[in-house]
């Protein structure tokens, strides 16, 4: 992310926490405080036969303490708390392994985020991630990195070629080529669930609007992921249909990208209350106890990046590649 917005962000944490814990701001909040409220009035109550021998400082310091222990509830609870997804909105995904930008191949023969590599992960019946972003001339691609040097063997970004200087490209030196988006869900063409990832870029407003706008008349199960809040909170606002998830990993991963205090925001999940996802997709290993509770919350625990089967023991969605796991598994799951 850029610095304009982290510190957007920053405003927005110092507002949001002003709103939700004075005013009660929007379900999460009225939830926290509604909480706060609940376990202040059961401490007062579980103390009331003894205020009655206390002086009245004593009671204005026992009022006091309840006061800091409700806030004490109210502030991880308004931070962290998930959106509200029916049931209904959770079945496609829920217990789906996804090919991680397609089913593509450890030999590269099969390039990730391929035509290929969608048809064969379609064709399986696997449930498909993949990665859009813009390209100079505003065409929504089908794309991971934002250097072309690793798939594609040239220097150079995604966002300063246009789309047909871009067809000039080989992925991973086979006959494939970077996809329109459209020309990726033509392929898939709803066999199975999707994720799409949109990737942090200069023009985030511009790609959240793009991507609704052709996943509006996509006759297939779809969600959208991201690493940027602000991003999946773009679709909290103008797209509150959409099931929408927080991809997160632990700090070292965001080193390079951000500060160390926004990554540990990002790593932690401490910016929900912007976006308040569905789900939270979070690299596979130890989640902190931040993303635990969120869980606990409601959110879906998905996990990224598989690459063997016990992943799916206790999560609710797998993210896999590179081994051909069952289509849909029934390990119940953790919070």
């Amino acid at each position: 992310m850029k610095q304009e917005e982290i510190r957007q962000l920053a405003l927005r944490t110092a507002a949001g926490l002003g709103k939700g814990l004075l005013k009660g701001a929007g379900f999460a909040g009225k939830t926290a405080l509604k909480g706060a409220g609940a376990a202040g009035k059961m401490l007062l109550k579980s103390t009331a036969a003894g205020l009655k021998s206390l002086s009245r400082m004593d009671r204005k310091d026992l009022a006091t303490i309840g006061c800091i222990a409700a806030a004490a509830t109210a502030v991880p609870v308004f931070l962290l708390a998930p959106g509200f997804a029916t049931k209904e909105k959770k079945a496609p995904f829920l217990r789906r392994n996804f090919a991680h930008r397609g089913l593509h191949s450890r030999d590269l023969t099969v390039p990730e985020n391929s035509l290929k590599a969608f048809e064969l992960a379609a064709a399986a019946g696997y449930g498909i991630e993949l990665d859009v972003q813009l390209s100079r001339d505003g065409q929504v691609v089908v794309f991971h990195d934002a250097e072309l040097e690793r798939v594609c063997g040239v220097k150079g970004k995604v966002e300063d070629l246009t789309f047909e200087e871009l067809q000039e490209l080989q992925l991973l030196h086979t006959e494939e080529k970077i996809p329109l988006f459209t020309d990726a869900l033509a392929v898939i063409r709803g066999r199975g669930p999707l994720i799409v990832e949109l990737k942090n870029g200069k023009r985030n407003k511009e790609l959240c609007e793009k991507t609704y706008e052709i996943l509006k008349n996509y006759k297939g199960d779809y969600c959208i992921e991201s690493f940027n809040p602000v991003i999946v909170s773009w679709f909290r606002k103008h797209a509150k249909e959409v099931f929408r998830g927080q991809l997160a990993a632990p700090v070292p991963e965001y080193e390079g990208e951000v500060n160390r205090f926004t990554a540990y925001l990002l790593s932690h999940t401490l910016l929900n209350f912007l976006s308040r996802p569905h789900f939270i997709a979070y690299k596979i290993g130890r989640r902190p106890p931040s993303v635990r509770f969120s869980c606990a919350l409601g959110a879906m625990n998905v996990g990224w990046t598989s690459h063997e089967v016990r992943n799916e023991r206790g999560r609710a969605a797998v993210i896999f590649e590179f081994y051909r796991p069952r289509l849909v598994y029934r390990n119940g799951h953790r919070k």
